[in-house]
């Protein structure tokens, strides 16, 4: 997980998933954005496959932490950003520097002297932030660095939406938060979010069959209608019993204590699938559609995604799952390395290995998915802040924020851009899934 943060010194120099609000789009300026359809099923006419993966694969990762006895995360792992953000390099909601007194108050209130001693199972109440320091309070790095600032708080690590599988190693000392790991990361979440869960109703959960949600932004209801929370792609829920039209599945919104209270639910089949999606053409249509509509959101923020919260969303009704970094999603697969290549050397090994929907293309800090050709040019899709530029010497971003199709030369037609920070410029791998 620290070698994650080896961005802290090469953030400034990517394209994708790290770049400031400097300059605002046009249509001049993105000429290159629009000459790319936006519409999926321009490029999933020829895709008709059938399951790609299985549904116990994505299972034994997707509940791994209810099946472990002791936290696996270890306690150096969790630590790390503790020895790497200082006041010597930590900026505050105030683009201020944020002093000493803060850090000795969070590393007080972690309590690591109690971690992994209380190891409970545990779920999420809602999509909640995973952060790094027990805190809500943002960490900057320096604003004043093109690249660097909002939105790009540090202590934010991912989202988890709700009803995920938890386990928590330990409490902070004033209760607020508590230590936990998912299937795909680790980290505070506030205790008010989370319920716990007995063994025995974890292995029920598991035992059941699994309805998978295909759509972001349905609410959610029990049935008296009370509000539980808003559905996520790649949320799975036990199922009850099924009808022509809808899912009975189980949730749960709230707890008394500590202990959670269960909740039936339905969820008209437009909105979720019993088991894994087929890979076909109109499936992808239809969970691409729905992550075209997201913004960018570091780390999740906002309830938006950023570039590898895109990939792993899209994967996971197809019973695909993958890690929640994009360096290590770059390591699934069949791997290709384009290090030490030249665009012309990448661009034919892409076009002769790179299969439509199933292939990353990474380079450090941002991973896109490959989608097929269009007149001889490769098109990705991907989420990401936005375009470097660069007048002389000053480093500049032209926002782009939110997910769509592309070009690997994503910003050439720009009449600032840095030829140096193209997509095909940086990329480092191919990896088939």
């Amino acid at each position: 997980m620290r070698k994650l943060f080896l961005i802290f010194t090469t953030l400034f120099t990517l394209v994708g998933c790290s770049l400031k609000d400097d300059a605002k789009p046009t249509i001049a300026d993105s000429l290159d954005i629009i000459e790319v359809s936006q519409n999926v099923s321009r490029y999933t006419s020829l895709i008709d496959d059938k399951n790609i993966s299985t549904l116990e694969q994505f299972e034994n990762n997707y509940f791994r932490v209810w099946n472990i006895k002791k936290i696996s995360t270890s306690l150096e792992d969790a630590r790390w950003a503790y020895t790497i953000y200082t006041p010597l390099n930590s900026y505050g909601e105030n683009l201020q520097t944020i002093k000493q007194d803060f850090f000795d108050i969070i590393e007080d209130n972690s309590n690591f002297s109690e971690y992994a001693t209380y190891n409970k199972r545990a779920v999420s109440l809602k999509e909640l932030n995973i952060r790094t320091f027990p805190t809500n309070r943002p960490l900057f790095l320096d604003p004043d660095i093109a690249g660097e600032g909002f939105p790009f708080d540090y202590l934010q690590n991912s989202t988890i939406s709700a009803n995920k599988p938890l386990f928590i190693s330990h409490y902070s000392k004033d209760k607020e938060w508590a230590f936990v790991e998912c299937s795909f990361t680790f980290g505070w979440v506030e205790t008010r979010d989370i319920a716990l869960l007995s063994k025995k109703y974890t292995d029920r959960w598991q035992k059941a069959k699994q309805v998978f949600i295909t759509k972001d932004g349905y609410a959610i209801r029990d049935k008296r209608d009370n509000f539980l929370f808003n559905s996520k792609i790649g949320m799975m829920l036990p199922l009850i019993s099924e009808d022509e039209n809808s899912y009975s599945v189980l949730a749960i919104s709230n707890y008394k204590g500590s202990e959670a209270l269960y909740r039936e639910v339905n969820l008209p089949k437009s909105v979720a699938h019993e088991d894994i999606l087929d890979f076909n053409s109109q499936n992808i249509n239809n969970i691409i559609s729905q992550l075209l509509k997201s913004n960018y959101g570091w780390g999740g923020m906002y309830s938006q995604r950023d570039c590898s919260s895109t990939i792993r969303d899209f994967f996971a009704p197809f019973g695909i799952w993958l890690p929640r970094n994009s360096s290590k999603q770059a390591e699934f697969g069949e791997i290709i390395s384009l290090d030490a290549m030249n665009n012309e050397e990448k661009i034919n090994i892409i076009k002769k290995h790179a299969k439509p929907f199933r292939t990353l293309l990474y380079k450090q800090g941002h991973i896109v998915l490959y989608v097929g050709e269009v007149d001889g040019e490769i098109i990705v899709f991907h989420n990401t802040w936005g375009i470097k530029t660069k007048e002389k010497l000053e480093e500049g971003r032209f926002i782009i924020g939110r997910t769509l199709f592309s070009t690997l030369f994503l910003g050439k037609k720009h009449a600032k851009h840095d030829p140096d920070a193209l997509i095909i410029e940086k990329l480092k791998s191919l990896s088939k899934l």
